[in-house]
């Protein structure tokens, strides 16, 4: 009896000594692994454990192009993620936020099926929201699925219409194709051009929607389309349809294409002697200029923000971006990411919660000023914002104006 004593007695002493060595592992080094030392704290853009506890937390799956000619977008998506979740839980809004996935945006790597499968990555993280994406083919299908999960999407630049027509839990806080179809024929009309020709990507959505309403409201202004050219997102030789442009002799060439292919647009319509003024939309930021300076003068295209702003949120943006990442990556898909991350926090100030029904309560009918301005969510989710105008100077983007919703320039 006094031997199972014994042995039971060594046997809880011994537990007992495991049980404190791992504490004071963990305690010595968060990671598990073995070492001495101070505590280690813990990234800036990790969510306090106070906050959790409280249900002051925010979970954000958030998705864009990290691989592929669009890379350049999910670079800027990461680093302004990074950038808002660090001020935010850094901050004294009483909200904490943590990106899922370990901190890291999810590739869709610009491809619908690609798309879908991180939606489904992060959502086994159990998210409250979901940020993303950029480009509306890939955007769609996404939105569709989280309609059906009850799963909170706010889209940052995908302008195709149908978007937040998925459903109730779709937002997105960038101008529509219809609204920057619009903004772009207005413009048209007030530079005085009188005829058009458009070439447009057959194979994706977003260059079809900016394509039917810039062509709608440009003849609503009484300019001309004289030619309507096809293309692909693939095609690199535009040789054919600058050719005919050319040959229909229009003041203005409209491209609603992405950054990949616009210096290879604008270089086939130079080389084949076309002088007047080339547009796009925001697809076009970011594009490569290097070597093509001269032949994108008298080019212009509308976007969701201009860096030389000086409003105070713009600039602040601007700033630390800059400081932290350089200016290669600082684009509108940037402002946009950024700005949706602290959409999410002020929808859990609105909606008295953090969970995904609270972040929709306080979503739904939003006026946020952001680095894109001040702007409101009307009835079905999308953002009520100006339009600003960019052109080129020896090949570096420059704000020329902005337009507002009720059409004043700024």
């Amino acid at each position: 009896m006094k031997k199972k004593i014994l042995s039971l007695a060594l046997a809880v002493i011994m537990a007992a000594i495991l049980l404190s060595g791992c504490g004071s592992s963990a305690q010595q080094n968060p990671t598990g692994s073995s070492g001495s030392g101070a505590p280690s704290s813990p990234p800036a853009d990790s969510p306090d454990d106070s906050a959790a506890e409280d249900g002051k937390t925010i979970k954000i799956g958030v998705v864009s192009s990290l691989t592929g000619g669009s890379a350049i977008y999910g670079e800027g998506a990461q680093n302004a993620v990074t950038m808002a979740a660090e001020e935010i839980n850094s901050g004294d809004s009483g909200y904490q936020v943590e990106i899922v996935n370990g901190g890291k945006v999810m590739d869709d790597a610009g491809d619908a099926k690609q798309a879908i499968n991180a939606y489904n990555s992060l959502m086994k993280e159990s998210p409250d929201a979901i940020v993303g994406c950029f480009f509306s083919s890939v955007t769609l299908p996404i939105a569709e699925q989280a309609a059906k999960d009850n799963m909170l999407l706010l889209a940052t630049g995908a302008t195709n219409k149908d978007v937040t027509q998925k459903g109730p839990t779709i937002f997105r806080n960038c101008f529509i194709d219809p609204y920057q179809g619009k903004m772009a024929a207005q413009f048209a009309k007030e530079k005085g051009w009188t005829s058009v020709a458009v070439i447009y990507a057959k194979d994706d959505d977003y260059s079809n929607g900016l394509k039917d309403a810039f062509i709608e409201n440009a003849e609503a202004n009484g300019i001309e389309v004289t030619y309507v050219g096809e293309c692909t997102t693939k095609d690199t030789d535009f040789s054919s349809q600058a050719s005919q442009i050319v040959a229909k002799g229009a003041d203005l060439l409209y491209y609603p294409g992405f950054l990949d292919t616009v210096p290879l647009l604008v270089n086939a319509a130079r080389d084949a002697g076309f002088t007047g003024a080339i547009m796009g939309g925001d697809g076009w930021d970011g594009a490569d200029t290097a070597g093509l300076e001269d032949k994108f003068a008298d080019c212009y295209f509308t976007n969701h923000y201009s860096s030389e702003d000086t409003a105070p949120a713009v600039a602040n943006f601007v700033g630390k971006y800059t400081e932290q990442y350089g200016t290669e990556s600082l684009n509108a898909c940037a402002a946009l990411y950024y700005d949706a991350i602290y959409m999410l926090v002020e929808a859990a100030k609105n909606g008295g919660g953090t969970d995904t029904d609270s972040l929709v309560k306080g979503m739904t009918g939003m006026t946020f000023t952001g680095v894109g301005g001040t702007f409101s969510l009307d009835e079905n989710g999308d953002a009520l914002k100006s339009v600003v105008i960019n052109t080129f100077e020896e090949g570096k983007v420059k704000w020329l104006m902005t337009l507002s919703p009720e059409g004043t320039k700024q």
